[in-house]
């Protein structure tokens, strides 16, 4: 197995909980969290994570202005981004591929599925 970090930017908590033991229950991935796109920028230059989970509704930076944030910054704009969100509709999905997401995952998501979505997604081996 390949030791990955993940940066999961989400403001609630019970996602994050959720999120970081499915991610680390059949890994070795490290999951750090952040509870805003503000913060999340922040952790992201910090600690440069090989994918972002990101959040499409979030107070005040929502996660299309967060990703927006993200691609200018040099340092941070090769990061692939993940957006997790409630939106099924495929409109939804359409604009968050166009603004430049790898991947897409729909809350409620499987905790114990959720780390293989993002390694096919990616292209990774777990």
């Amino acid at each position: 197995m390949t030791c990955r970090t993940v940066l999961l930017i989400d403001d609630e908590t019970d996602i994050q909980t959720v999120a970081k033991i499915g991610l680390t229950l059949n890994t070795d991935w490290s999951v750090t969290t952040a509870n805003s796109g503000e913060a999340g920028l922040d952790v992201a230059i910090a600690t440069l994570p090989d994918v972002i989970l990101l959040d499409v509704a979030m107070p005040g930076m929502d996660g299309l202005a967060t990703l927006a944030a993200l691609q200018k910054n040099p340092i941070t704009a090769k990061i692939p981004i993940i957006f997790l969100t409630a939106k099924a509709q495929a409109s939804d999905r359409r604009r968050l591929y166009e603004a430049g997401a790898s991947g897409v995952i729909t809350k409620p998501f499987d905790p114990t599925t959720l780390a293989s979505q993002i390694a096919g997604f990616l292209a990774w081996t777990i």
